[in-house]
């Protein structure tokens, strides 16, 4: 495996922000814009259709990228430094827990280094976006959970046989794919540079999954049993298969958390 991070642009990090704001979206994802950059005017941009609310992002942003421009282009360079003395650990942890040889695979991934603060993954294009606050320990911990993603639909696919499409929230899929992060970055290899594990420094997994129980069992805890038997392909059988069994539990569950951000 292999990361490249890179400054992709303004214009492409418009595109990424206007993905989560969408008609219909929640606050859970539309808000952390506003938060993170408090010049933005929720009110006003409510009031917008789709492409005035762009280009409001482009003319109130494209001044705080300017201003941004050279701290992102120094994130690059310490990103793509701090990867590389991590990256031979990571790929054997990595390897262990997919039961497969991950230096081979996935050496062309792309890490966009960007405003928007939800940072989304794209897998069949192999790239993922961070936040520029990050620092190179906090990007290094949401790439393992990037990688992960990646590592983990690969696997499936072979497994499942089933289409990449299927892969994007709100399906269940993609559900387990989050859930399953924290059990996988326990290895001491990853959560010992990860600045986000455990749960009380903020968590490697969306807060919502934490606090979810499901027939009085906190369902994080049935899932890392299920990891526990050490075998992937059995792991993901049985695990999806719980959460098939209780989707219209954990769909609720999420749709209450994310009315608010």
């Amino acid at each position: 495996m292999n990361i490249t991070y890179v400054n992709p642009g303004f214009q492409a990090m418009i595109d990424s922000i206007m993905l989560f704001q969408t008609d219909g979206e929640t606050s859970y994802w539309s808000d952390s814009i506003f938060y993170f950059f408090p010049k933005l005017n929720k009110d006003v941009f409510q009031t917008l259709d789709f492409n005035a609310k762009k280009k409001y992002f482009f003319n109130e942003l494209n001044e705080i990228y300017h201003e941004q421009e050279s701290l992102l282009n120094e994130k690059v360079e310490e990103y793509n430094n701090h990867w590389g003395k991590y990256r031979i650990q990571i790929e054997e942890a990595l390897s262990d827990a997919f039961e497969l040889d991950s230096h081979l695979l996935f050496n062309d991934l792309r890490a966009e280094i960007c405003l928007n603060p939800v940072s989304p993954r794209f897998l069949k294009e192999r790239y993922f976006q961070i936040f520029y606050l990050n620092s190179e320990r906090g990007a290094i911990g949401v790439s393992i959970h990037e990688i992960i993603h990646f590592l983990w639909f690969h696997v499936w696919n072979q497994n499942f046989h089933d289409n990449y499409d299927e892969y994007e929230r709100p399906s269940l899929k993609w559900i387990l794919s989050e859930m399953v992060v924290e059990c996988i970055m326990r290895d001491e290899r990853l959560s010992s540079i990860n600045p986000y594990f455990p749960r009380e420094n903020g968590g490697c997994i969306y807060g919502y999954f934490q606090d979810m129980k499901l027939d009085d069992r906190m369902a994080l805890d049935i899932i890392d049993e299920y990891y526990q038997c050490g075998n992937i392909r059995k792991f993901m059988h049985e695990s999806y298969a719980y959460c098939q069994k209780h989707e219209e539990e954990i769909k609720l569950h999420i749709s209450k958390a994310e009315k608010k951000f």
